[in-house]
This record gives C-alpha cells, sequence and structure tokens, in this order.
C-alpha cells in the first residue's frame, strides 16, 4: 500500500489481529453491559473497564456509543464480524433451498430462533432506548426496516415455489410474517415463559404458514 504521497504505508498482520481481538472484548463486554444495565446507564468507561482497555481505545474503534450499539447488534445478528449479509450466512441457506412455500417459512422459523436467542434482549434495548435519542431511534427504524425486508423475502421465495392463500395480497403477507418475525415474541415465549427453541419452532412456523398459506 501507499500513502497519498506515494511512500509504502505498512500494515502488520500481527497488528491486525490485535486489534480485532480488542474489538471483540469491547463488543463482548458492551453486549453484556447493555443488556444488563440499558444502554443509557452503560457508560462507555465501564465497557472500557470491563474489556480491559482504555476509554480512548473504545473511541477510537467505534466512535460513539450509538456507533457501538449498532456494531454489538450487527455482530449479534449475524453471529460473527464478517461482512457477510443475514441473507447470505449458512444458516439462512435452508429458506433458499426450500421447495415448498411451508417448508420455507419452517427454515425461516428456525432463522427467526437464532436471531431471537442472540440479539432478542439487544433488539429490546435498542427499543428501550429509542426514545429521545436521534441516533438511537434511527437505528431502531433501521432494525424495523430491515425485519420487513426479511419478511419480504421470505414472501416472495415462498410464492416462487408455490402459492399463498388465495385472496392474500403480497403486502398483507409481508406484514403478517414482518410481525411474527419480531424478537419480542422469542423472549415473551421461550425466555420468559420457558418454551424449547424447538417448541417456539413450531409454533411460529405454524403462525407464519396460517397468515400466509392458509
Amino acid at each position: 500500500m501507499t500513502d497519498v504521497k506515494g511512500r509504502r504505508s505498512y500494515r502488520s498482520p500481527v497488528r491486525d489481529e490485535a486489534r480485532r481481538r480488542t474489538q471483540q472484548a469491547v463488543v463482548a463486554a458492551a453486549a453484556r453491559l447493555f443488556v444488563e444495565r440499558g444502554y443509557a446507564a452503560a457508560s462507555l468507561r465501564e465497557v472500557a473497564e470491563a474489556a480491559g482497555v482504555a476509554r480512548p481505545t473504545v473511541a477510537a474503534a467505534f466512535g460513539s456509543k450509538p456507533a457501538l450499539l449498532r456494531q454489538v447488534l450487527d455482530e449479534a445478528l449475524a453471529g460473527d464480524d464478517e461482512p457477510v449479509p443475514v441473507a447470505q450466512r449458512p444458516w439462512f441457506a435452508p429458506v433458499w433451498q426450500a421447495a415448498r412455500p411451508r417448508d420455507v417459512l419452517d427454515a425461516y422459523a428456525e432463522v427467526c430462533v437464532v436471531i431471537g436467542r442472540r440479539a432478542g434482549r439487544l433488539f429490546e434495548v435498542t427499543r428501550r432506548a429509542a426514545g429521545g435519542h436521534p441516533e438511537i431511534e434511527a437505528l431502531w427504524l433501521t432494525l424495523v426496516a430491515n425485519r420487513r425486508a426479511g419478511a419480504e423475502m421470505v414472501v416472495r421465495r415462498a410464492r416462487e415455489v408455490g402459492e399463498l392463500r388465495a385472496g392474500l395480497t403480497l403486502d398483507r403477507a409481508i406484514d403478517s410474517v414482518w410481525v411474527l418475525n419480531d424478537p419480542t415474541l422469542y423472549l415473551a415465549l421461550a425466555v420468559d415463559r420457558g418454551w424449547s427453541d424447538a417448541e417456539y419452532t413450531e409454533w411460529l412456523a405454524a403462525q407464519m404458514a396460517a397468515a400466509v398459506l392458509g
């Protein structure tokens, strides 16, 4: 690599890996503190202390507290820090591989469980912090929009391999799946009420099928 003056710059794989490990430690500490204490109550100083780094290190790596929350959410949804969209993850592949509409919804129910288990509490943290904080409110609205985009992908895939319920418009089908893919449902039933993941997956798939396929 060369800089703007034409001089060669040097990147050390060792330093890059150390930087990545530091960022992972900060993200893990932030995720835990945000869930335990809430977004507003968990300061960057406390996150830095929990991660074993200096506060300026956190600021240098993420820029701001809202940006850190965004990274925490991204990694919780994806499962790691690799820049690979959720829809291209191996655990999403069964949705694309399904050959019947009900199989599409069964596979998506399992995806919803994965996301609920990893990110459900962080969704709730973000929702509660959104009021009165423009950056967090914008982040929350993005999460909501992304959930609907995911529902649209799934409904369109189901329609590619079969038929939706007679008389059901595409928008209504997408809205129905969008409401049901809310991680809050996973928190209510699997976490608060103690349902097993298998029980929740079966219930969710049945609800989506009833709404979309009839």
